[in-house]
């Protein structure tokens, strides 16, 4: 099929400890609250476009609400809903006018697992600015991970219905395959999918402006008391680096930077065994890959699959 997605638009979480949540995401992760109402905020990053890249929900449960991306037209988005409905993927929604801020045209799906997908077009360009040297700020949502019981499966449901594509494979000689990195555009990744025994949300990236302000990010994240899971240190797969941190509610959060941009035309995907550390960590900066950090990123079981987020 033709790839009609072009990009990550936000990432929406439903959070039972609302005001801690919108503290941790606006003091300390330095996102900027573009608007809110009672018991939901829609967060900025600085540097894009995008209307707001994370939003927050106050509800009795923590889960997913639904990952957005972006398509380029009002046609685009009919005719994907169309392919979708006539392979069986259930819409929750069919396009229409949205009502969140920005507005545009969308529909919202489940995937083979039972997320909440939201593909909008014609959403109104938020004014953004470039950020500057030295600041530790956001400028974009980098790409979502998602946890998985049947990844093999959930990565084709992806490829066949999305057209996303696979950029390279984690693997290790005794557990196998264990994650793959799907694109949408030319960045490496946008979306990646984990093995894990469960449904959840594995990890939120977002872009810092460089090495300098990645790493300014990380410490100030260090000095308030954030519990650190992974990092500092720069992946083999995607050539980005990574610090990995914990939300108030147990979601794991990344500042990364240089994220590769592949000729997808050129490009062949990798099967990277992650026992090599090079792999993990070409610097050697960060703690070692373990069951320690392997299982901070389960997260929790995600009991709204297959129900669609109410607002």
């Amino acid at each position: 099929m033709d790839r009609l997605i072009t990009h990550l638009r936000h990432v929406d979480l439903a959070v039972p400890d609302y005001e801690r949540q919108l503290a941790f995401y606006t003091d300390l992760w330095k996102l900027s609250p573009e608007s809110s109402d009672a018991g939901i905020a829609f967060l900025a990053a600085e540097g894009s476009p995008e209307q707001y890249q994370v939003r927050l929900r106050a509800d009795t449960e923590k889960r997913l609400d639904l990952i957005a991306f972006g398509a380029e037209t009002a046609a685009d988005v009919d005719a994907l809903a169309e392919e979708l409905r006539a392979q069986g993927v259930t819409l929750v929604s069919t396009p229409d006018k949205l009502q969140t801020p920005g507005g545009g045209y969308g529909f919202r799906f489940f995937d083979l697992e039972g997320r909440t997908i939201e593909v909008s077009s014609d959403v109104a360009v938020r004014a953004h600015r470039r950020v500057e040297e030295g600041e530790s700020v956001p400028v974009k949502l980098s790409h979502v991970v998602i946890n998985s019981p049947q990844p093999e499966a959930l990565v084709a449901w992806y490829d066949r219905h999305l057209g996303f594509r696979l950029s390279d494979t984690l693997t290790s000689p005794h557990m196998g395959s264990m994650m793959w990195f799907l694109r949408c555009n030319p960045q490496h990744h946008s979306l990646a999918i984990a093995r894990c025994p469960h449904v959840s949300l594995h990890h939120a990236s977002f872009e810092l402006r460089g090495i300098d302000e990645y790493m300014r990010g990380t410490g100030r994240l260090l000095r308030a008391g954030v519990e650190k899971v992974w990092g500092p240190g720069r992946h083999l797969a995607g050539n980005n680096t990574f610090s990995y941190f914990l939300d108030p509610l147990g979601n794991t959060v990344e500042y990364t930077t240089e994220l590769e941009r592949l000729d997808e035309d050129l490009w062949h995907p990798h099967l990277y065994d992650f026992t090599d550390p090079q792999v993990s960590d070409q610097w050697g900066t960060a703690n070692p890959m373990s069951e320690f950090v392997a299982t901070k990123s389960f997260n929790d079981p995600d009991r709204g699959v297959f129900v669609a987020p109410p607002v």
